[in-house]
C-alpha cells in the first residue's frame, strides 16, 4: 500500500474523501474548512471527531492559547492531520515488525 493510499484511508476515517492526487496544502485547506464549519454549526460533532481521532486535548488547548490570532479551524486541521500521519507511521512500523517477526514463529 502506498503512502498516498494510507493518507487517503486515514482521511476517510475522519470523513474526508480524497479522490485522485491532492496536495497536503489542499487537504489541510479542505479539512480546515470542514473544521471551521463544525466549530460554528456542530461543536459536539467536532468534539466527537477530536476524541475519535485521538487529538491530544492538552496540546490542542496549548496551541490555541499560544496562537490566538490563528484561525482555529486551520490549527485544528493541522493537529488532526499530524495525528493521522502518526497513526499511519505506527501502522506501517507494526506491519513491518509483524512481517519480520513471522519468520521467527513456527
Amino acid at each position: 500500500m502506498t503512502q498516498e493510499e494510507l493518507i487517503s484511508g486515514a482521511l476517510k476515517e475522519i470523513g474526508l474523501e480524497v479522490k485522485g492526487h491532492i496536495s497536503q496544502q489542499e487537504i489541510l485547506a479542505e479539512l480546515a474548512r470542514q473544521i471551521s464549519h463544525l466549530i460554528s454549526q456542530d461543536f459536539d460533532r467536532l468534539v466527537t471527531l477530536l476524541y475519535r481521532v485521538d487529538v491530544d486535548e492538552k496540546k490542542l488547548r496549548m496551541e490555541l492559547a499560544k496562537s490566538p490570532e490563528r484561525d482555529a479551524g486551520e490549527l485544528i486541521a493541522e493537529l488532526i492531520f499530524e495525528r493521522q500521519l502518526q497513526k499511519i507511521k505506527t501502522r506501517t512500523e507494526y506491519a513491518r515488525g509483524n512481517q519480520e517477526g513471522n519468520e521467527e514463529k513456527w
